[in-house]
C-alpha cells in the first residue's frame, strides 16, 4: 500500500473519516492559515515552528484530514525525521468541533501510520503556554512523555517536547 493510502478511509466513532489529504486543497489551506494565525499570536517568532501549506508539501510529510460528511474538521501531519523517528505536526481542529475527540482520533491515527511505516519513535514540539494546554492533552493521554529537544529544535521555555516509543511492527 502506498504511504499516502495507509489507513485511508478509517471510519471513526465520532462520525468522521481520516484520510490523506492535500495541504493545497482550498479548505485545508484555510484551516492551516487559522492554525498559523493561532501559533503566530501565541508564540514568539523564534519559537514558532508550525508548517505552512507549502512546507507541508515536503515529501517527508504526509498530511491527513478529518472530515465528517465532507466537512473539514481537523488536520494533522506526520513528518519523517529519519528511518526510525517521525514527528507529529500541524495538528488543528476547527473551533466549533473541539471537545469531540477529533484531536485524540488524529493523534491515534498518526501513531498508527507511524507504526505501519516502521518508525520506532514519534515526537512532537508544541507550545508550553496555557493556550496550548488543550493541544498537549491528547499527546499525554496517548502515552507521550516529556523529552529533550530533538531534531533541529533548541531548548526553549516556550516549547514543550514530548516523545513516545513505538512497538516494532509484528512480522
Amino acid at each position: 500500500m502506498a504511504d499516502d493510502q495507509i489507513a485511508a478511509g478509517d471510519q471513526l466513532a465520532a462520525g468522521g473519516e481520516i484520510s490523506a489529504d492535500s495541504p493545497v486543497a482550498a479548505d485545508v489551506r484555510a484551516l492551516l492559515a487559522r492554525h498559523l494565525e493561532f501559533t503566530t499570536a501565541t508564540s514568539p517568532p523564534e519559537d514558532m515552528h508550525a508548517l505552512d501549506a507549502d512546507r507541508l508539501l515536503d515529501p517527508a510529510v504526509t498530511l491527513f484530514s478529518f472530515r465528517s460528511d465532507g466537512e473539514l474538521l481537523g488536520v494533522g501531519a506526520l513528518k519523517r525525521l529519519d528511518g526510525q523517528h517521525a514527528e507529529l505536526k500541524s495538528m488543528h481542529t476547527v473551533a466549533a468541533a473541539r471537545g469531540r475527540g477529533i484531536g485524540r482520533a488524529m493523534v491515534e491515527h498518526l501513531i498508527g501510520v507511524a507504526c505501519e511505516r516502521g518508525y520506532r519513535r514519534v515526537s512532537l514540539e508544541t507550545g508550553s503556554m496555557a493556550e496550548f494546554a488543550p493541544a498537549r492533552a491528547p499527546y499525554a493521554s496517548s502515552g507521550s512523555s516529556p523529552c529533550a529537544p530533538f531534531g533541529d529544535y533548541r531548548p526553549s521555555h516556550n516549547s514543550t517536547f514530548m516523545t513516545m516509543a513505538l512497538d516494532p511492527p509484528s512480522t
